[in-house]
């Protein structure tokens, strides 16, 4: 029996680091250094001190893992996040380990390779529509100048209206970035 919890454990690891790879808002927050020159380094260590949450707290409910997932992101990528993911990866994370607990090492093998589909199906969609975004360089550079100009007279101290590009900003200076609406 030894052998099946220790091939749990190694099926939560993975299926930590599988949740947390086809999280499209992480990924972005690494892809784009919103944690600096060491994201990758961030999001490896976030997977590992989740891992160790759930063996420090065998009882966790979803709600407390979306909170120190907030926490992590908020203090690791300077992202506040608010487009419902993280209630659900926070519920796949505590299924994970409650299947683990249970020893059920089919039912996460068999969720592991669907989270491997989701990123590789993810990655084909991104890189389908980068010869689209190419195309539409004008378009980029104005939101990129439209971005330069709203950060640059912050610098300066004086206060401008924030482009419809921008995004809302909160009394304390962060930018919401929220779901697009169908």
């Amino acid at each position: 029996m030894a052998t099946s919890k220790e091939e749990a454990r190694g099926l939560f690891r993975q299926g930590v680091q599988a949740v947390l790879d086809s999280w499209p808002v992480l990924q972005i927050a690494v892809e784009n250094g919103f944690g600096g020159a060491y994201s990758q380094e961030k999001a490896e260590w976030m997977a590992r001190a989740v891992e160790q949450y759930f063996e420090s707290n065998a009882d966790l409910e979803p709600e407390e893992m979306e909170d120190l997932l907030a926490e992590l992101m908020n203090n690791e990528f300077n992202t506040i996040i608010e487009d419902g993911s993280l209630a659900q990866v926070s519920q796949q994370l505590c299924l994970f380990f409650r299947q683990g607990y249970q020893g059920d090492v089919a039912a996460m093998r068999d969720a592991i390779i669907q989270l491997a589909q989701k990123k590789q199906e993810a990655r084909r969609a991104v890189a389908k529509s980068q010869p689209a975004a190419e195309s539409s360089s004008e378009e980029e550079e104005t939101e990129e100048e439209a971005m330069d100009c709203s950060a640059g007279s912050t610098m300066n101290g004086s206060q401008s209206n924030p482009s419809p590009l921008s995004g809302t900003t909160t009394e304390d200076g962060w930018t919401l970035v929220r779901k697009k609406k169908k």
